[in-house]
């Protein structure tokens, strides 16, 4: 992971963590209204506050296990974790780039592509010059590698 996408979840962590007691006061304004077994408020906030604490959880566990890449020791020679790659897609005659980076960090709208996706496992470990398959669910790309950098 990048420390930019380090970054982020610490950000949204620290957002999540601020809903708390904007939640918890929703739950007690909730439970003054009076019977609970049929309080729909009550039991939206309750449930909002459940999805937060499991996002919450999730967050924490990521950035625990998070591990930033020195970009000073980057490879460029095959294909790894935070190279932008240049490649052309040989079944759509096509030219792309695309920066691999961590599932967290992904998106594809920005050129951020998860090493995890079967593009992003077809050109791991690669070398320019090489034309990789990739499976997807439309089928097999062709991907010929024209140049790997930082």
């Amino acid at each position: 992971m990048t420390q930019e996408g380090l970054d982020k979840l610490k950000k949204d962590l620290a957002d999540a963590l601020a809903q708390r007691p904007v939640i918890s006061a929703a739950i007690a304004e909730a439970r003054e209204k009076g019977d609970l077994s049929e309080n729909a408020e009550y039991d939206a906030a309750r449930e909002a506050q459940g999805l937060l604490e499991l996002k919450i959880a999730n967050l924490k566990n990521m950035i625990a296990n998070a591990k930033v890449i020195d970009a000073s020791k980057v490879d460029t020679e095959t294909v790894g974790m935070m190279n932008r790659v240049k490649v052309l897609n040989v079944s759509m005659n096509r030219e792309m780039e695309f920066t691999i980076v961590g599932e967290s960090e992904a998106d594809f709208s920005k050129g951020k592509l998860a090493a995890t996706t079967p593009i992003g496992r077809a050109l791991m470990g690669h070398a320019k010059g090489e034309t990789v398959d990739a499976k997807v669910p439309s089928g097999i790309m062709k991907f010929k590698i024209l140049d790997i950098s930082l």
